[in-house]
């Protein structure tokens, strides 16, 4: 089984104790409970770029522009325990937008300091990789988790 297409972006400000990264309490669906980026799967016939547009006006409201959006890597996401889990995600993320993020059914936008991220609050592999993709850096990780589904096994970056 191949794994899905996936999309993520981080939506970046300057607050008053410096950079604040949107993030998102999930709802519903896989993750719920916990602390994730604003994205989801690419449909067919959508580029990822596209896809995260879709994903961040249906899950905030905000309005991104492809231009927008930076390319911050790749994670892929492996779960020996539920290969149908696996996850090729592709990362943006974007400092101009239109419009204040807003609840939808799925998410709970939140804005929290790049240098205070909820990890505990997170799946375990954010802290392997996301500090460095908010701090404008590029990631290539392969993230492969125990058989728990929660904790991470090992964390490989792979040179592009």
């Amino acid at each position: 089984m191949a794994a899905a297409a996936v999309t993520l972006c981080f939506l970046l400000r300057e607050g008053e104790n410096g950079t604040e990264v949107l993030l998102g309490l999930k709802q519903t669906g896989f993750g719920r409970g916990k602390i994730v980026g604003i994205g989801g799967h690419v449909e067919p016939g959508e580029t990822s770029a596209q896809a995260v547009i879709r994903e961040v006006l249906e899950e905030t409201g905000v309005v991104l522009e492809e231009e927008a959006l930076a390319d911050a890597g790749a994670v892929h996401f492996v779960f020996p325990a539920r290969p149908d889990w696996d996850m090729k995600t592709t990362l943006f993320t974007a400092r101009t937008w239109q419009g204040e993020p807003a609840p939808s059914d799925e998410i709970l936008p939140e804005w929290f300091s790049v240098a205070a991220l909820p990890v505990e609050r997170m799946w375990q592999d954010a802290d392997h990789w996301l500090p460095v993709v908010l701090e404008g850096g590029r990631v290539n990780v392969v993230v492969t988790m125990h058989t728990d589904n929660e904790s991470v096994a090992s964390s490989e970056s792979r040179l592009e």
